[in-house]
């Protein structure tokens, strides 16, 4: 029960060594990098990771709705505009 099962149409014959032999098998693969884990195998996703300084921080913000729909309106990326045009103010009254 603890063999593999294979079709007629399996292929053994894609393996360049023999299976059956240990030192066959430790030869082929003896100039094979070895990794530490699979953690580094995988495909890093999505943008790099902020420092600490800077993240943003999520907040609850009301707005009138005037505002947020102009806001809005403007398309994709509002939500960094807004942040621009609150960065300006805060700049010019300091």
């Amino acid at each position: 029960m603890n063999e593999k099962r294979t079709t007629a149409r399996t292929q053994k014959g894609d393996v360049p060594y023999n299976l059956k032999s240990k030192a066959a098998t430790l030869k082929y693969w003896e100039g094979a990098t070895a990794h530490t884990g699979v953690a580094e195998l995988r495909a890093k996703r999505g943008r790099p990771a902020k420092t600490a300084d800077e993240r943003k921080e999520q907040i609850a913000l009301r707005v009138d709705k005037e505002v947020l729909e102009w806001y809005r309106a403007q398309g994709t990326g509002w939500q960094t505009r807004m942040n621009a045009v609150l960065k300006a103010y805060r700049d010019a009254t300091v």
